[in-house]
């Protein structure tokens, strides 16, 4: 080795080394430490807020274990009370008052129930509106209040009343556009029965019961009985008979009716064969 090289190797030996009193700086510094805690207090002073406004929120709505305010869950279902207005469909399986209360649906058009099968088709729909109440369904029932005895129904084909009495207090009465069957037109006590039609003519009268009390006034252009018997006067003969054209209309004490051959004096017997065997 060389002179040169040796002392230049003896230099290097010698070097000062750094020390380890050196201080680095950690974390952040000026600004950034300022927007860190600007941040950490508008957190804090939101977290505040939000808690007083949920405290708030539920002492006005009143929330409770068991609901909010007049709106109770209990295992029964859901508990209302007061007035409630729902924006959207409401679908439950029974809706009913309080005990004592009558149950109240209002709507500024109209209130419209609907019934649906498990494909969701529309079975029955009640629609309450301010000129109409109309129902589409299969079959429409009326029953009394303790819902055992059927008052009225009403299908396709058929409206079937089932009440004791019915009354119609119209002053034009009851008006049929087609044939009427009933075993019984009673009119109030003391008041008179009219049948009268507003047009036309009526077809026919059949009466077989016991006529005990009975003015019947029949005013009419063409009046008609069909298929009335034909009673035989004891001073005609046959061949009289078959040739007369005009007819007396006879009434035994039942009640039933027939012909008899007219005279100039009443030809009617209230013991006439027609009579004894009706």
């Amino acid at each position: 080795i060389t002179q040169e090289q040796f002392i230049l190797a003896s230099h290097s030996l010698h070097l000062q080394r750094p020390g380890c009193d050196a201080v680095y700086p950690v974390g952040l510094c000026g600004w950034r430490k300022r927007c860190i805690y600007f941040f950490l207090l508008l957190l804090f002073v939101t977290m505040i807020v939000n808690l007083a406004l949920t405290v708030w929120i539920m002492k006005v709505m009143n929330f409770s274990v068991d609901g909010m305010g007049k709106l109770q869950l209990n295992q029964d279902g859901l508990h209302l009370e007061g007035l409630s207005e729902f924006q959207m469909p409401l679908y439950v399986t029974e809706i009913k008052s309080r005990r004592g209360s009558s149950l109240l649906l209002r709507s500024d058009k109209n209130v419209t129930l609907n019934a649906r099968n498990n494909q969701g088709q529309l079975t029955g729909q009640l629609s309450v509106g301010p000129e109409s109440v109309e129902a589409q369904c299969q079959r429409l029932e009326v029953r009394s209040r303790d819902s055992r005895n059927l008052l009225f129904s009403a299908e396709e084909e058929e409206v079937t009343m089932t009440a004791e009495k019915f009354t119609v207090t119209g002053s034009e009465g009851a008006v049929f556009g087609h044939s009427v069957e009933t075993p019984l037109i009673q009119a109030r006590p003391s008041e008179d029965l009219n049948v009268a039609p507003s047009s036309g003519k009526n077809s026919a009268l059949c009466l077989n019961s016991n006529l005990p009390s009975l003015l019947i006034l029949l005013d009419a252009n063409s009046i008609q009985l069909g298929s009335l018997p034909l009673g035989v006067y004891a001073s005609s003969t046959s061949q009289d008979f078959q040739q007369r054209v005009v007819y007396e209309v006879c009434v035994c004490p039942s009640g039933k009716m027939y012909l008899s051959p007219a005279e100039s004096i009443s030809s009617c017997q209230a013991m006439s064969s027609i009579c004894l065997w009706s």
